[in-house]
């Protein structure tokens, strides 16, 4: 049987400095943000970003963006429960309904 966890592949920055300078210590620093970001569901990988780009201040949206790949929308999500202090209430990862559907309803019957 298979797990439900499933495994995040690891992005790859596209910023200017780890694509110049990829043994540099900022292309480190990157990678292991992204191995972090990668091992993380998504309400803390969320929270996760939004705190890094809290912490770099101007910039550090597009920055993000740059380096986990994730999108702009959700780094100012993630930000915004950081600042607001949202708790962390429903056990679900998704509300109900959120996902794909199973595949006895994507399916015709036989």
């Amino acid at each position: 049987m298979k797990s439900k966890k499933s495994t995040r592949r690891v992005h790859r920055c596209t910023c200017p400095e780890c694509q110049g300078h990829p043994s540099s210590e900022t292309a480190k620093q990157h990678r292991a943000i992204n191995r972090v970001v990668a091992s993380l569901d998504e309400h803390n990988r969320r929270r996760l970003a939004g705190l890094l780009a809290r912490q770099w201040g101007w910039g550090g949206i597009g920055r993000l963006h740059r380096i986990t790949g994730l999108s702009r929308n959700t780094l100012l999500r993630g930000k915004r429960e950081i600042t607001q202090g949202l708790s962390d209430a429903a056990p679900r990862i998704r509300r109900p309904g959120g996902g794909r559907l199973p595949v006895e309803k994507n399916s015709p019957e036989w």
